[in-house]
């Protein structure tokens, strides 16, 4: 339950300190609405799993099973994986556009964590072969 409620109150801090950039950053741009479109699902992705989590210990349920390890273990290989190659591309990247290395990190980061959601959303819903 503590994990399920962290989970909640950082996604909350998160949504908060988000709002709140955008609202100081005046001038808005293509890529700050991107970015601020990529957070929110990020925070409503961490939501689900909380409230998911919460559920399942309201029901008498474990809040994580075998299947929800595994998938978690799974979906985290392969989004380590994947953002090898796409710490590469934003290295090429960088260096073809001269664009400022924090404006890279962040995009990276950002890739990184809709690159997990996406493999989280694969696993889980798509399940595990057997090995």
């Amino acid at each position: 339950m503590k994990k399920s409620i962290l989970a909640i109150i950082v996604s909350i801090l998160v949504l908060a300190t988000t709002i709140l950039w955008i609202t100081k950053s005046v001038p808005w741009n293509f890529g700050e609405s991107i970015q601020f479109i990529i957070i929110l699902v990020l925070v409503l992705f961490g939501l689900y799993v909380a409230f998911r989590r919460i559920g399942s210990e309201k029901r008498g349920q474990p809040a994580e099973d075998e299947f929800s390890k595994k998938v978690m273990q799974k979906a985290a290989a392969l989004s380590y994986f994947v953002s090898l190659y796409l710490w590469l591309g934003i290295m090429y990247l960088a260096d073809k556009l001269k664009t400022e290395t924090d404006v890279m990190f962040g995009w990276g980061i950002l890739g990184m964590a809709v690159i997990f959601g996406a493999s989280w959303l694969f696993y889980n819903f798509r399940g595990i072969k057997d090995e």
